[in-house]
Order: structure tokens, then sequence, then C-alpha cells
């Protein structure tokens, strides 16, 4: 049975072309891009095993400084301690531990490429306009689609499973970061530059640290997107609490599932309290020192 719409352009044919031109791509360049990602991949490898070989307690006590360091609250540092000790009863220490080691890789990636293009698109309406339209359909095509020319570079492994998550996480820290900047008072811009600041001063100085907080939720959005991530991720080779997941869905085990979902959920309060210590403590600075 054929389609009622006429066909205006052969699709079969455009999709050959498109797949004999994506192998091509794997044949010639696929050895260089994965020596191009080795380092990364040592080193989610090695922070995986760091976190995993460390005591339990020395690494609570890692997070709690984090914590401590991004908030200077006690609160915020006493409910990740606990909520770490509640990983390691529910079993699941190592996998969480890996879950962590790729999600951080991943967020640091994240925010080192998308601060950046935010802030390109902050000063360039034009950019800006050729951006949104990319940012849409990374937000909107399905995440599986991402997996399948990763996979055909690199192979099942931890290398497509942290590109995948990019390419899904990293657009709230692009549009926060140019929402954040876009934001600032144009009077206090004008100020700093009739004391004599350069743009790039201006930006620095001015423009950056009183958009801090709306960056930051940028960050916070793409470190629980990453997080989110972990399931589909275990079915390319992520491991993690994802394939505890995974597995429990194909040996039809609640406990299993229930148990590493209950670890995903710890991961992310523990995330989102860590980087909203931070966004306080940012505010509250900005609001000193404007009083």
């Amino acid at each position: 049975m054929t389609s009622g719409f006429p066909e205006l352009w052969d699709t079969r044919a455009f999709g050959r072309m498109l797949d004999q031109a994506f192998n091509d791509l794997v044949a010639n360049w696929g050895e260089a891009l994965e020596i191009l990602f080795m380092p990364v991949l040592r080193f989610i490898t090695g922070l995986e095993k760091g976190l995993q070989v460390l005591p339990w307690w020395v690494v609570v006590l890692l997070f709690a400084a984090a914590t401590y360091a991004a908030g200077r609250r006690v609160v915020p540092v006493v409910v990740v301690a606990v909520l770490l000790v509640l990983l390691g009863l529910l079993g699941v220490w190592n996998e969480a531990m890996a879950t962590v080691a790729l999600m951080l890789a991943a967020t640091i990636l994240s925010v080192l490429v998308g601060v950046p293009l935010g802030i390109a698109m902050s000063r360039s309406d034009r950019v800006r306009g050729a951006m949104l339209p990319v940012l849409d359909i990374m937000q909107t095509m399905p995440i599986f689609v991402y997996l399948i020319p990763f996979v055909m570079l690199f192979g099942p492994g931890k290398i497509p499973a942290l590109l995948a998550t990019i390419v899904f996480a990293i657009p709230p820290v692009i549009r926060l970061t140019d929402l954040g900047i876009r934001q600032v008072d144009p009077e206090i811009v004008e100020a700093s530059r009739s004391f004599g600041a350069s743009p790039r001063q201006q930006l620095w100085t001015v423009q950056v640290p009183l958009a801090m907080p709306t960056i930051m939720a940028g960050i916070n959005q793409t470190t629980m997107m990453a997080l989110s991530m972990v399931v589909i991720a275990s079915m390319i080779g992520a491991g993690g609490l994802g394939y505890q997941v995974l597995q429990g869905i194909q040996r039809l085990e609640v406990s299993r599932g229930l148990i590493a979902g209950l670890g995903i959920v710890l991961l992310a309060i523990i995330f989102d309290r860590i980087a909203q210590s931070y966004g306080r403590r940012v505010q509250a600075n900005l609001h000193r020192e404007a009083k």
C-alpha cells in the first residue's frame, strides 16, 4: 500500500547516500577519533576506579568537603553525607561510583563547551539565531537517534555513552548562560563602560558574575539531565546504576530495578544540593556587594 502523499523526492536514495557517507567517515576517521578520545576514556576509567578503590568514608568526606566549599553551610553537608551512606546501605556503591564518574565527565565537558557557546550567543544575535534551532533539535530529537552514529564510530562502551549524554544534556547550560547574560541590567554594563572597562572586562567582571545564579541553574539542569541518561547509556555499555535498572527490566526483577532507581534518585539529590549550595552562596555574595 502506497502513501497518499506525493513523493517529491526519493527519501530512500537520500538515506542510502547518508548511510554511505557515514560508513566512509567511520572507515576513514574512526581510528583517528578513537585515538582523539582516548584521554577522555582514561579519565573516566581512572575516576571510576579511584572512587571505587577509595574507602567509602574517604569518598563521603570528599563529597562533604566539596559541599561545604560550595555553600559554606553545614546542613547540606550533613544531607549529602547521609545520602551517600544510604547509597552504600542499598548495596549499589560501586555501581553508583561508576555512574558518578560518567556523569561528572559529561557535566564537565558540557560546561566547558556550553558556557562559551552561551556567551557567544549572548554577544551576537546572529549566532543566537543560528544556535536556537540547533538546540531545539538537540532537545527534541529522540536520544536513541544519537546512539546510532556514536556506536558506529566508537563501538559499544563509555565514549559513545558520554557523547550521547553530552548532546542530550548540554542545551540547558547554553540557553541559561545566554539568558543570564542578556538579563544583566544594561545600566550596570553602561556604568562599567563609562569607567573605561573594555568589552572583555565588562563580560568577566560584570556580566558573568551577575549572571552566575542563572548560569548555575543551567549547570544544575545539565547535571540532572546527564544523570537521567544513565539508563539509556547502559544499553551501549556504560555500566553503573543504569545497567542494574536494565537488568531488572530484562530479568523482570522488581527489587533490582527499584534499588538501582533509588540510587539514581539519591545521586540526583546529592548533586542538586551541591549545585544549589553554590548558587545560594554566589547570590548572597552579589547581594552583599550590592549593599
